[in-house]
């Protein structure tokens, strides 16, 4: 029997479907998750979820949040979430780049422009490394229409 698993990010539902296992970068520490899991309530670190269906997985890139988990159903709520085969890495390259360029002439930190900036290279970060670890270094990158 799976768990319905859904990741949902500020502006869409990355994806919803059922998962044999779902492992995610818990802020404790990673975590899987299997069905009849024990109810749950937990934020997330910033790093990549794992949903596992008959031995496929797929891999997820999420900017922090919280997961809900039910005994049936895990539920991720994120600032940002991305299937990595999506990932398109000249504009996260590019995306870092201005990120950088900004953090070292920006105004001082603690400002919310800061603050925003730095977020923005760490998803950007991310992005680049896990699109370099689970598509390697001869896939393609991906755009999306109007990008």
């Amino acid at each position: 029997m799976p768990i319905w698993c859904e990741i949902i990010s500020q502006d869409r539902v990355v994806f919803e479907g059922e998962a044999d296992i779902v492992i995610l970068p818990g802020s404790e520490g990673e975590m899987g998750i299997l069905p009849n899991h024990a109810p749950l309530l937990s934020t997330l670190n910033y790093g990549v979820m794992k949903v596992r269906r008959h031995g496929k997985e797929q891999f997820f890139t999420v900017a922090g949040g919280i997961v809900e988990v039910r005994p049936d159903r895990v539920v991720v709520l994120t600032d940002a979430a991305e299937n990595i085969e999506e990932i398109d890495v000249q504009r996260a390259e590019e995306a870092k780049r201005r990120a950088e360029e900004y953090l070292k002439a920006g105004p001082p930190p603690d400002t919310d422009e800061y603050l925003a900036m730095e977020a923005a290279l760490r998803r950007s970060n991310l992005r680049l490394e896990a699109a370099r670890k689970y598509r390697g270094p001869s896939m393609p990158s991906y755009r999306r229409e109007g990008s």
